[in-house]
């Protein structure tokens, strides 16, 4: 937003492009903050003890089966780290979140894209037909980013009885609070020791923590062990681990992002629906639209102080992911996108 202000002249951007939560962090987050300001010239605990402990609580399991992160993303990185090496790979869906053919080739790994179902969601199937001997990794987001499709119960059963039990499966669970959907497969479910399952999830998004850097991933003991002995000294920051403490107890700042995500998902589906554009039906907080050149519309929105962000890089030249942003955001978009259009 700085950059646009300072290269375009635009006073008053509004960003719509990193599927972050439009109502800011939760209060409680902000106060506690503002509380441990004096203590930064201490290192934070290096073990995340008391966050590591609250995630726990949180879902019912014992602390030794969470690691803390700087993020889910350094879960995907550690990951690759630990289980692959040149001549291995890893296995995942094109159109999948970027950072994982990333890690793989950091690794020397070679990276295997399955196609995907309707071009949108993941073929669980296609999946499971690339793994063979040599496949480590697993990576499966549901809901995917950028595409904001997830897959169902029956899909995930049949593909858990079909995936190799030496290979990691890493269920990237970013937006997981989101769905709404009956039939969504909580992987946390399927930790039954039999096998290899890492969940990840953020407090990024619906948390609206995404400056902090925190997320977290649930996996066996040994895994997070594992983990435990690769990540970087101190890699959760004291202000990080404070904040998500606080945030984690506000219900209320949970369910206001939850009524307006689902009032600014209802609201620009209809308007995509007026201006004739085809869009994916998204369970997340953001939303894949065709406008036939995603590169040039991007660049004339900027123009209006709108930014989203163009899809070709994920293999979508003719699309945009637009995050769910405010009431006022997403009007503002919805009459500079119709002016684009025009032109």
């Amino acid at each position: 937003m700085e950059e646009l202000e300072r290269e375009y002249g635009i006073a008053e951007p509004i960003k719509l492009a990193s599927n972050e939560n439009p109502l800011g962090p939760s209060q409680r987050a902000i106060e506690a903050i503002k509380a441990a300001l004096p203590e930064l010239n201490r290192y934070p605990d290096g073990g995340s003890v008391m966050l590591r402990r609250k995630i726990a609580e949180r879902h019912g399991i014992s602390p030794d089966r969470v690691f803390a992160a700087s993020g889910s993303v350094e879960v995907i990185h550690l990951l690759a780290f630990l289980f692959l090496r040149p001549g291995l790979n890893a296995v995942y869906s094109e159109h999948a979140f970027a950072i994982y053919p990333i890690a793989t080739a950091t690794a020397g790994a070679e990276g295997r894209a399955a196609p995907t179902k309707d071009s949108y969601s993941h073929d669980l199937d296609a999946i499971a037909d690339a793994i063979d001997s040599n496949t480590r990794l697993i990576y499966l987001a549901n809901p995917n980013n950028p595409t904001g499709t997830i897959y169902r119960r029956p899909e995930w059963k049949r593909f858990l009885a079909r995936a190799p039990e030496n290979a990691v499966i890493v269920a990237d669970e970013a937006y997981f609070e989101f769905v709404r959907d009956p039939e969504y497969p909580d992987s946390l479910q399927d930790h039954d020791g039999g096998r290899l399952i890492v969940t990840l999830r953020t407090f990024s998004k619906i948390f609206g923590l995404a400056g902090l850097r925190a997320g977290y991933a649930i996996a066996s003991p040994q895994i997070v062990q594992l983990l435990d002995k690769i990540r970087q000294p101190f890699n959760v920051t004291s202000l990080a681990q404070i904040a998500v403490l606080a945030a984690m107890d506000d219900t209320a700042h949970i369910a206001n992002t939850l009524r307006a995500n689902a009032e600014g998902m209802e609201y620009l589906e209809g308007e995509f629906a007026r201006l004739a554009l085809k869009f994916v039906p998204s369970h997340a907080n953001f939303i894949l639209v065709d406008v036939g050149d995603g590169g040039a519309v991007y660049e004339r929105l900027l123009h209006k102080g709108v930014i989203v962000r163009p899809m070709g890089g994920y293999g979508y030249p003719r699309h945009v992911r637009i995050s769910v942003g405010l009431p006022e955001e997403n009007r503002r978009l919805i009459v500079a996108l119709a002016e684009v259009l025009k032109s």
